[in-house]
């Protein structure tokens, strides 16, 4: 039996809202989806946290789970969301035990039960982590008799870092995906052992900023190294950045992944 899920990169203020809003349905149904998974950590207007009500937007146009990262705690409301273990919306993994939310939940659809793991990386990124490593075999022992397939959103930095991971967890997990550079490469891959891959999905946000964000600000900030307010690019063309993995549900190994990059020049918030 074949599973089809989509996976997308971080949704960036307002305009990366109405983008994702616009093109999922249509995604939906071309893909046959099964289940749907975003990375919402960017989606408040600031470019920076989630709130509550962006969970339920998230929801509301079919997506099972919302992953985040470094920027989940930027709105405080949201803390108090997960402090109520609610499980549409994860933090990293391997965050401290004692912060707020879950890293790992489990979504059935049909008779097939998904695992979805939020980890976050260690390299040039400003927590002090635990090891993502051992959290995710210490994960994959928790779920070996959960989870007809398991897929990873590597919140982090580097290449290396994420190519890493998906090297060691080759064989064992369904897919590998990695955030949080906003920029999707195109190194989408079935790995030796039946994993897929990419080391980043990208973002959904305004094609022409940096990363989603006004590049004026940026280059400013480059050229005098003075500080600035970092503020979103609202203005179209606007991409949407993501991939669709094909899971065998009887190995609980992937046997495609195909990327998705979508440029709307018409887009409007």
């Amino acid at each position: 039996m074949q599973n089809k899920i989509l996976m997308f990169g971080d949704v960036v203020g307002e305009l990366g809202c109405a983008m994702f809003a616009k093109h999922l349905p249509i995604l939906i149904k071309q893909y046959q989806a099964d289940f749907v998974i975003v990375n919402g950590e960017n989606s408040c207007v600031t470019g920076r946290g989630i709130t509550p009500k962006l969970v339920a937007f998230f929801k509301s146009l079919g997506v099972d789970v919302v992953t985040s990262g470094n920027h989940i705690w930027a709105s405080k409301e949201i803390i108090e969301y997960l402090e109520f273990n609610h499980l549409d919306l994860l933090r990293p993994a391997n965050f401290p035990s004692d912060c707020p939310g879950k890293g790992v939940v489990l979504l059935s659809k049909n008779g097939i039960t998904l695992a979805v793991v939020n980890l976050q990386g260690r390299v040039f990124m400003r927590e002090l982590l635990d090891c993502p490593f051992k959290a995710a075999d210490s994960l994959m022992t928790y779920l070996k008799h959960k989870a007809d397939l398991v897929l990873i959103d590597f919140h982090a930095e580097t290449s290396s870092e994420k190519m890493g991971i998906a090297h060691y967890l080759d064989g064992r997990v369904t897919g590998v995906v990695g955030t949080h550079t906003h920029v999707q490469t195109a190194d989408e891959r079935i790995l030796p052992n039946g994993t897929a891959f990419i080391t980043d999905l990208g973002m959904c946000g305004s094609l022409n900023g940096m990363l989603g964000m006004r590049k004026d600000v940026i280059i400013k900030h480059l050229i005098t190294q003075m500080p600035q307010k970092f503020m979103v690019d609202n203005e179209p063309p606007a991409v949407l950045s993501g991939v669709c993995i094909t899971a065998d549900v009887q190995t609980g190994l992937a046997s495609k992944i195909d990327r998705i990059r979508i440029i709307d020049q018409e887009i409007k918030i």
